[in-house]
């Protein structure tokens, strides 16, 4: 009971606040772990600080309202952790000083502050996607770094979309963060003469990311769109900061044109369904829109199409094509032979026998296969066996294409596209 000398206090509404942290976390993480990083040296640090006023912004948020500037708080709860943490370890140095200086100033006007100042901070957010992709790193340690501290996304969230325990994420981090301290990587951007390689790392990481929810490689699921994405969000992201770099907007083309098709890759069960199947009506025209005039900035940039910008080229014809008998394949099969030639590896090849069949036939386009297969390139790669059968399927062999997906079958790693090579090798 109360005497009604006070209004009873309403009880902290714990649900909103973790839904607000969420999102604030999953658009300023990047800006907020690059801006920690900065002040206090440490990326592994900057990152468990930050971590940290999360938790405080949990407890804290219910009972005081969620701030107008979240970002901002965040921060600033963060840096007074890190002056905190050198006052107790009587470390009173320079760096302490300007860092509680700022401190201060940020926490009087965090409350009514504007949103972010972006051009103040973008650096910081490039540093970071430079750092999270590092060359000291491995490849599964450079994804799940990237996907944790530039996308926002949870330890759980990462083992979700990769099926892999949580605790195997969480480990690949924390090496991620011990290799990066005991290789001394500094926060900054490399040597210009290093930008080409290191930006070719960040790059391949994100096309990694992107096509394994385009495709997932294990699991239920034929598709995890939410995958595809992040590495959407994360390229948008890099495209602003590096408006100059014509890969990066070719990469960003290659993902909006592919996932425009997205809406009609699986049916309301879930099932695949292939591009000759499906409804081009449901296609995603915004993301052929955009698709595009991401294409025209990597054109104007004047030096010629690199391997995404071939793939992003090849996209784009199927987008534009009203049916499959429509699509331009002579064009594809010759953006095929560019991308062999400044790119080879045998998928480009089996994609190109692919296009092959569609524009002269299947028996030319199994000649091709067969030296591959001849060739043991792609040796235990499902697709192989699959696109021969399809070839042989079309040339009226049927017994050698039901025993080519039977095959294929058996080598795929994913549930769904199993049953779907299962169910082609028991027609009848």
């Amino acid at each position: 009971m109360t005497d009604g000398s006070e209004a009873a206090r309403p009880a902290p509404d714990t649900g909103a606040a973790e839904r607000a942290v969420a999102a604030v976390w999953r658009i300023e993480s990047a800006r907020i772990v690059g801006t920690l990083t900065r002040a206090v040296g440490d990326f592994g640090l900057a990152e468990d600080l930050a971590q940290e006023a999360l938790v405080d912004a949990l407890r804290q948020w219910p009972i005081d309202g969620v701030p107008r500037n979240g970002g901002a708080w965040l921060t600033a709860v963060a840096k007074r952790k890190a002056v905190d943490g050198w006052r107790r370890r009587e470390r009173l140095d320079e760096r302490m000083a300007v860092l509680a200086h700022d401190l201060e100033r940020e926490q009087a006007e965090a409350a009514d502050a504007p949103p972010w100042d972006r051009d103040a901070v973008d650096d910081d957010v490039l540093r970071l996607i430079f750092i999270s992709c590092h060359p000291v790193l491995s490849r599964e340690a450079q994804v799940a770094l990237t996907l944790r501290v530039v996308g926002g996304l949870s330890s759980e969230e990462i083992a979700r979309a990769f099926l892999v325990p949580t605790a195997t994420v969480q480990q690949r981090i924390v090496r991620a963060k011990k290799t990066l301290a005991a290789a001394h990587v500094p926060f900054e951007m490399p040597p210009r003469d290093e930008h080409t390689v290191r930006l070719g790392a960040i790059l391949g990481v994100l096309y990694l990311i992107f096509n394994e929810g385009h495709a997932a490689s294990s699991g239920p699921d034929w598709m995890r769109p939410e995958l595809s994405l992040e590495a959407i969000r994360l390229t948008r992201v890099l495209a602003a900061l590096m408006p100059r770099e014509r890969d990066v907007h070719s990469l960003l083309a290659l993902m909006e044109l592919t996932a425009a098709r997205f809406p009609a890759r699986v049916d309301a069960h879930g099932e695949p369904v292939l591009l000759a199947d499906q409804d081009r009506r449901r296609w995603d025209r915004g993301r052929i829109a955009r698709g595009r005039a991401a294409l025209a900035a990597a054109d104007a940039r004047g030096s010629g199409r690199g391997p995404y910008g071939l793939q992003a080229a090849i996209a784009e014809c199927h987008a534009l094509a009203a049916s499959v008998d429509e699509t331009d394949w002579d064009r594809i099969v010759v953006l095929y032979e560019a991308l062999g030639r400044i790119a080879p590896s045998p998928v480009v090849e089996l994609n190109r026998a692919a296009a092959v069949a569609m524009a002269t036939g299947p028996a030319s386009a199994l000649q091709i296969i067969d030296r591959l297969s001849a060739s043991g390139a792609l040796t235990g790669y499902h697709l192989l066996p699959a696109t021969r059968a399809e070839m042989l399927l079309r040339l009226g062999r049927d017994d050698e294409a039901r025993s080519e997906f039977a095959v294929a079958a058996a080598l795929a790693g994913n549930d769904r596209e199993r049953a779907l090579l299962e169910a082609r090798a028991a027609e009848r």
